[in-house]
């Protein structure tokens, strides 16, 4: 199975991890909507809607660039009609668009912890929402899949970053719902989420520079989207995947080639992950 002719509306996707999915599906030959806000390169986060548009058709693939705001409901709306429109319909939903604010709680604004949730969660179900009638209408292997991780009621992941612990797991809500919510109609909803440091400019504006050498690379995160969204709907829903283990059930043995200059034993593992192999538990993002 592959996403030829495949229709993606993804929110973000200027950059980074959402920048390296949309890329891997045009290599399919895909069409592409992106929901992003950057039209003008930031001076910490090189990349625009365009120059992901661009790769996109470089790719191989058709490109749909939608500047806006995914928690405007009236944009979010007029972007789904319109991608539906340029393409015929919409078969695949990807909510990549995230907000990161690590500040403990006594510090965190309430505007901040507002973004994160609007964003997130909000964002996420949104756009879900508003494709679900199209989702139904897809003869091509209906998904969504969203960039949230595993639930886990461990304490410990709540008392790091408790505002935006509670955004992103809203995110894994969303999955969590939909997937039985759509299940009788063979619509897949899905979380991915990385087991270690990915290399984006967002991360690196966050937790600070030196994380390359203890990072992967996005395209391990596009290589286990790709395959979570070829994957039979009706049989590949509810779950909250590791991108390393789905390579793995798919086969891959070598992931050095997602490495960005540095070990395997020395990868710092994202949050909410527990470490696997070689990883070092004491060498995690905070």
């Amino acid at each position: 199975m592959s996403l030829a002719d495949s229709t993606i509306i993804m929110s973000g996707g200027s950059r980074g991890i959402g920048e390296a999915i949309a890329v891997k599906a045009a290599r399919d030959g895909a069409n592409v909507a992106l929901l992003a806000k950057t039209t003008e390169p930031h001076p910490k986060l090189p990349g625009t809607i365009y120059t992901a548009a661009a790769a996109i058709e470089e790719a191989g693939g058709h490109a749909l660039p939608i500047v806006g705001d995914i928690r405007d409901d009236d944009f979010a709306a007029a972007a789904v009609e319109q991608t539906a429109a340029q393409f015929g319909g919409i078969d695949v939903v990807v909510n990549n668009a995230s907000a990161i604010n690590l500040t403990n709680t006594d510090e965190l604004p309430m505007k901040a912890y507002d973004l994160m949730n609007d964003i997130n969660c909000r964002g996420s179900f949104l756009l879900a929402k508003l494709s679900i009638p199209w989702l139904r209408q897809s003869t091509r292997n209906p998904h969504i899949l969203t960039l949230s991780p595993p639930i886990s009621t461990d304490p410990k992941w709540f008392g790091r970053h408790t505002g935006y612990t509670i955004a992103k797991f809203g995110m894994s809500l969303v999955t969590l719902g939909l997937s039985e919510e759509l299940r009788e109609d063979g619509i897949a909803a899905n979380s991915l989420w990385p087991r270690t440091a990915i290399d984006t400019a967002a991360v690196r504006n966050v937790v600070g520079s030196g994380l390359e050498s203890h990072s992967r690379t996005p395209e391990i995160m596009a290589d286990a989207a790709y395959e979570i969204l070829t994957r039979p709907a009706r049989e590949c829903t509810g779950n909250f995947y590791i991108d390393d283990d789905v390579l793995e059930e798919a086969g891959v043995t070598d992931f050095s080639v997602y490495l960005n200059g540095g070990e395997e034993k020395d990868l710092a593992l994202d949050f909410w992950v527990e470490p696997k192999g070689p990883h070092n538990p004491d060498l995690r993002l905070h």
